[in-house]
């Protein structure tokens, strides 16, 4: 046991406990595994190495290893009701961003056009992103990156303006999915204006992969020639991802995963995974999707009736995203006011934003934690006047235009903000409210 052989690090995983049971975790991209999940992720898989395929591995030993992956590929295609003669999977990727990676060694060559969704729309760092003309991710370093961006006035896409776009810039993949883009993505209209191009269709899913499994948010699969997804989010498992791909491709993809990028995959993991699916294919978890979308969009009217701007006016699945500029504020201070009311968010971008990244306009805000709490709309009611009364509290702290003085600025604000009252009460409200709603 932890506690006998190591207590420096067992009195820290207790804390962690601690703090995520009496504060709200909403962060979008968070959520809680099931025991069962937890369990399979600490078994003794982690002993075993695996490098290779199932029935095609370069070390011994691998019986219960390979019928371990297969049942969970196996899973994974049931729950998006895929005809293994047309698809395949590869549930090894560590996570997301190794995923991404791996789909674009596969399919493109070095120097190869991308685009993909700009990241303050919402879009992802592991799809191309660059600062200041400075590529900072695996993508920009290696391929050429073009990006489509939200229409200026609705915050949604445009879908013939990115037709246009790409019959111009000719990519060799098109891709969708990000971080905080809070609509369905009409994956037919992506599918047709990268084929219309002789472009692949990678929809990256990680964020909509629980909702797509449940059928409460639009599927990619009949569209798409790859899909990605992590598995930690809205479907609820352990930290990982896996790549579905067209028959014609899987041999790619697989040769990129091993030994492209990988070495021997985290079979631990992989069980987690497994278990994760098993759950999702019961009728409490559709149950339970539908929830997520309930609560956001409750959250999200909710604040919209105390004054804060929604981008793109509301959300269709499981994240919402604040626009502070009309309250003349940053996201950066409020996010750590909540932090100390109890409230988990984050600070971040939002489309047109011309604030630095580490200090941007928006909040982002997701559901799929505390649904899995059995918070429902009557929560997300009182969650959103909790929010409302942190954030009136920071409006005062305005950012200073020197860049120098920000961070000594910040700081400042911090110490005032951990004496104010408001917050202190609110902090004490989430704690009662946490401990009527227990986690798995």
């Amino acid at each position: 046991m932890i506690s006998q052989s190591d207590t420096s690090i067992a009195t820290i995983i207790k804390k962690e406990k601690l703090r995520q049971t009496t504060q709200l975790q909403m962060i979008p991209s968070e959520n809680y595994a099931s025991a069962a999940v937890r369990d399979a992720v600490g078994s003794i898989l982690m002993n075993k190495y695996s490098e290779g395929q199932p029935n095609k591995r370069y070390y011994q030993g691998m019986k219960y290893v390979d019928e371990l992956e297969l049942l969970v590929e196996q899973r994974a295609l049931d729950l998006f009701k895929l005809n293994p003669d047309e698809w395949h999977v590869n549930v090894q990727p560590y996570s997301g961003s190794p995923a991404n990676a791996e789909i674009l060694m596969a399919l493109l060559k070095p120097k190869d056009k991308i685009m993909a969704m700009y990241l303050t729309d919402g879009g992802h760092i592991s799809h191309g992103w660059s600062f200041k003309e400075r590529p900072l991710s695996f993508a920009s370093k290696f391929f050429t990156i073009e990006f489509y961006h939200v229409d200026q006035k609705t915050k949604v896409f445009d879908y013939d303006e990115i037709e246009k776009q790409a019959k111009k810039a000719k990519p060799n993949i098109l891709i969708s999915g990000g971080t905080a883009y809070p609509r369905d993505i009409n994956h037919k209209k992506m599918g047709k204006i990268a084929h219309s191009v002789g472009a692949y269709y990678l929809a990256d899913v990680s964020h909509e992969a629980g909702l797509v499994a449940a059928n409460v948010n639009a599927s990619p699969f009949k569209y798409a020639d790859v899909v990605m997804m992590t598995t930690h989010k809205t479907l609820r498992g352990p930290r990982g991802a896996m790549i579905f791909a067209r028959k014609i491709l899987i041999e790619q993809i697989d040769k990129a995963v091993f030994p492209g990028l990988q070495g021997g995959p985290h079979n631990h993991t992989i069980a987690g995974i497994g278990i994760a699916l098993s759950e999702a294919m019961k009728p409490e978890f559709k149950i339970y999707a539908k929830q997520i979308i309930k609560n956001a969009q409750t959250l999200a009217l909710e604040l919209k009736k105390r004054g804060y701007e929604i981008v793109s006016g509301g959300t269709d699945k499981h994240l919402v995203l604040i626009d502070l500029r009309n309250k003349d504020i940053s996201g950066k201070i409020p996010a750590r006011a909540l932090e100390m009311a109890n409230i988990i968010c984050n600070f971040n971008t939002v489309p047109f934003d011309s604030a630095p990244p580490l200090y941007p306009s928006g909040l982002r805000l997701g559901t799929p934690a505390i649904t899995t709490r059995g918070m429902k709309e009557k929560e997300m009611k009182k969650i959103a006047v909790w929010i409302d009364q942190v954030i009136t509290e920071t409006l005062e702290f305005k950012l200073p235009s020197d860049r120098k003085e920000r961070s000594l600025f910040v700081k400042n604000a911090m110490k005032k903000l951990e004496k104010n009252k408001i917050i202190k009460q609110v902090a004490r409200e989430v704690k009662q409210l946490t401990s009527k709603f227990l986690i798995p």
